[in-house]
């Protein structure tokens, strides 16, 4: 059965970054994460970022460290930003458009 959106929930620390990365190798898709935290930039301890998983798995992600830290970044922002879908400044790791795979929130 053909799919657009997997989603990956869990409680913290289930190992959902784990799986997703493994996931999204497996049919060639990327990352879009949903997590209200890994948004902002330098703020890796206690965000649970864990890049070295969709690094490792070759795996391109989304909608991390793409905001300040000072700012405001709601959720109209982020939904925003999901709407608009990957754009260069925004693509960690040059790759093609693939699927997509979505993992995190809070």
């Amino acid at each position: 059965m053909p799919f657009d959106l997997v989603c990956i929930l869990g409680p913290t620390a289930s190992g959902k970054t784990s799986i997703a990365a493994k996931l999204a190798a497996s049919i060639n898709g990327e990352i879009i994460s949903a997590d209200s935290r890994q948004v902002y930039r330098d703020m890796n301890i206690g965000t649970g970022k864990d890049l070295i998983e969709f690094k490792k798995n070759n795996v391109d992600y989304h909608l991390i460290d793409i905001a300040e830290p000072h700012p405001t970044y709601g959720s109209q922002q982020h939904l925003e930003e999901t709407r608009q879908g990957p754009r260069p400044g925004h693509r960690h790791r040059a790759g093609r458009r693939r699927g997509r795979a979505p993992a995190g929130g809070r």
